[in-house]
């Protein structure tokens, strides 16, 4: 098979890049994405604040995923679900399989890599403890009481005051669980200000900065955990030990970008953002393979990934037309208070 744009991932970044490189001129568009639907994570984000930025509207996570789904159909863009991308080479080769269509080649012109990102685990960090049963990632939660209609705990502790947990800290709370605390490591949330109000403030949940959990306690089943203070080089402080009663323990500490695919294309990676290395267009380090959205670096919307996205489609698009300028590169190095830029 070929496809002259074919972009892995039907989330946010996929579904606006694809509406994007459509509007800009390319016909032959082939979207793959490894869930049953259409929409990513916006699927178990049933909460409000998405689309502020880009609808001048507060919408749920299922709604500004819909909006987007609805421009894709309406183009009658083609898209596979239910369908996992194996590898991409460097020739823009991608090797997918799924129960309807097999395994599958499709040599491409250009590839736009939309993928998204995952959750940091508990296996990351080190914490002392056996392996009882009751800890999750915060986004696992979301999913199973969201998604699937299950509660997770009753007495919960949160690490880490990312958003997903702010949110969930809310939620779990709305469902009849008490939220006994939610620890940050840092002197600081890494959290949206609006989320600290309405979903910890409101609630009156207790935010602990500076703490971490030291110890989780349980065997078959979560039955505590032990919260310590740090200094400033985030080791814990003997004696500021607090022990937390509780059968449940979410992790929100982090979202890594889910680059194995770009891995098996060659493409560099930064280390600073775990996501590829672009030029002002978003094309990787690899000729003709675009990354955009949350595989490409962690974005605080959703607004501003479908606002990367559809710069990213249109440069795809650009680049199918051989319109895309493909000039001397020029390096750029980070300065004061710049967190990255582009490499090349």
């Amino acid at each position: 098979m070929k496809k002259q744009l074919v972009i892995i991932g039907g989330g946010p970044a996929g579904l606006a890049a694809a509406v994007s490189a459509y509007d800009n001129g390319v016909r032959d568009i082939l979207i793959i994405e490894r869930e049953n639907n259409l929409g990513g994570i916006l699927l178990q984000c049933i909460h409000n604040g998405f689309g502020l930025h880009r609808f001048g509207e507060s919408l749920t996570g299922p709604e500004y995923a819909q909006r987007f789904i609805d421009e894709v159909k309406k183009r009658n863009i083609e898209y596979y679900t239910g369908t996992t991308v194996l590898n991409i080479s460097d020739k823009k080769e991608i090797t997918f399989i799924s129960a309807t269509t097999g395994l599958v080649t499709i040599k491409a012109k250009a590839v736009i890599l939309a993928m998204g990102c995952r959750e940091r685990s508990r296996g990351a960090l080190n914490i002392a403890g056996s392996r009882p049963a009751g800890i999750y990632s915060a986004g696992t939660a979301q999913k199973y009481i969201n998604v699937k209609g299950y509660m997770p705990g009753k007495r919960v502790v949160i690490l880490g005051s990312g958003d997903i947990g702010l949110i969930m800290a809310r939620r779990l709370t709305l469902e009849g669980a008490k939220v006994l605390a939610v620890c940050e490591i840092m002197p600081f949330s890494s959290g949206l200000k609006r989320n600290i109000e309405q979903c910890l403030n409101d609630f009156n949940i207790p935010l602990y900065l500076n703490h971490t959990i030291t110890e989780i306690r349980g065997e078959s089943r979560v039955t505590g955990v032990t919260v310590s203070e740090v200094d400033a080089n985030k080791k814990p402080i003997p004696g500021t030990e607090m022990n937390f009663d509780c059968d449940t323990v979410l992790f929100s500490v982090g979202l890594i970008p889910e680059n194995e695919l770009s891995k098996s294309a060659g493409i560099e990676l930064s280390p600073r953002t775990k996501g590829a290395v672009t030029d002002e267009n978003r094309q990787t380090t690899v000729d003709g393979i675009f990354a955009c959205g949350n595989v490409l670096h962690v974005h605080d919307l959703v607004d501003y990934v479908s606002e990367e996205a559809s710069l990213t489609g249109a440069a795809a698009a650009k680049y199918i037309s051989d319109k895309l300028n493909s000039g001397r590169k020029i390096n750029v190095a980070c300065g004061a208070n710049v967190g990255y830029v582009g490499k090349r």
